[in-house]
């Protein structure tokens, strides 16, 4: 990629960093976009064993680039964004997507029809990975940053997602024993 080129897509993705979740990290401060996608991508590459039928390199790939488009219209949380909310921030992030290298503009565009259709064992790992974290990061943060709808949320958000799995599975259920031990202290 040219050098100006690669700069000026970094100074768009580099709002991730201050672009801050709904959830709150261990110390009390809230997640930045950043951090949950950087978490996603660890939490993808410690699975790469679980997954050898997966091209697990393309799951990086993903969890990379899911959330760019909060470049431009910062963090809804699932739970409260609407359609017309996930319609602008994907028209958004499409003419952002078109005016970069046509190398990396394609495999982007096909990077997210791919996510989207979830048809794929690729995309359903990397969905089911974006919920798990989310959950993750819940147990990790303090129980008083939570807010009421979040204590059952927590006890079942992303079971749909990792139902195709037997590891992933097992994952939920172990989380979902962090979140009970949390609830119950």
């Amino acid at each position: 990629m040219d050098a100006r080129k690669l700069l000026d897509a970094l100074l768009i993705a580099e709002r991730l960093k201050d672009t801050t979740r709904h959830c709150y990290t261990a110390k009390g401060r809230h997640e930045s976009v950043a951090e949950h996608s950087w978490m996603m991508t660890l939490m993808a590459f410690f699975m790469r064993d679980e997954f050898p039928e997966a091209d697990m390199d393309k799951v990086i790939r993903m969890c990379i680039i899911h959330d760019l488009g909060e470049c431009f219209t910062g963090d809804i949380p699932s739970f409260e964004k609407k359609q017309s909310d996930e319609h602008i921030e994907e028209e958004l992030l499409n003419g952002w997507v078109k005016t970069l290298p046509v190398p990396y503009a394609e495999e982007m565009a096909n990077l997210y029809e791919e996510m989207n259709a979830r048809e794929t064992v690729e995309a359903r790992i990397y969905k089911a990975i974006d919920n798990l974290e989310a959950v993750i990061q819940h147990n990790i943060s303090d129980l008083s940053t939570w807010i009421p709808k979040e204590y059952e949320l927590n006890l079942v958000y992303g079971e749909d997602k990792v139902a195709f799995s037997e590891y992933l599975t097992k994952l939920r259920a172990e989380i979902r024993k962090d979140t009970e031990k949390k609830l119950n202290q």
